[in-house]
């Protein structure tokens, strides 16, 4: 697994207060295809399944989603079947006035499976690495398990 962290500025609005943003990203292998990679993901039912909790998902660009009993949740912003994933996402314990993150996961053929790019930019400094933990532990390891039965 590769992982980045990155800084970047969020804002500021006139008379708001600058908060710092920080990129990450991870590359990750997968025993499965790209479509089923991307299923596991926009299928609530797959996603509830490999994660061990209740997820919705409403499949369509400005459709909103929900993940971890609604831990997590944000927007569509585009969907690529089989190819690409890009959303609003944030968490219940996100900053008071924090923008959400922008999640890009896109997924490509290799010979052992499909190789997952995630980049979540515009994640607040202070839970960084936290949730870059959190990718590794609660998405990606559960994920691989997944498709290996």
């Amino acid at each position: 697994m590769l992982l980045y962290v990155c800084q970047r500025l969020v804002g500021p609005k006139r008379g708001a207060y600058v908060m710092k943003g920080k990129t990450i990203r991870q590359r990750i292998t997968v025993p499965a295809t790209p479509n089923e990679v991307y299923q596991a993901f926009t299928d609530p039912k797959k996603h509830s399944k490999f994660t061990g909790s209740k997820a919705t998902f409403d499949p369509k660009v400005g459709g909103e989603f929900a993940a971890w009993d609604g831990y997590i949740s944000g927007k569509n912003l585009e969907l690529k079947d089989g190819k690409r994933i890009v959303q609003e996402w944030q968490t219940t314990e996100w900053p008071k006035g924090f923008p959400p993150s922008r999640l890009e996961l896109t997924f490509r053929k290799t010979k052992e499976g499909t190789e997952i790019s995630m980049v979540q930019s515009g994640v607040p400094a202070e839970q960084a690495e936290d949730i870059a933990q959190g990718w590794n532990e609660f998405y990606w390891e559960p994920l691989k398990k997944f498709f290996e039965k």
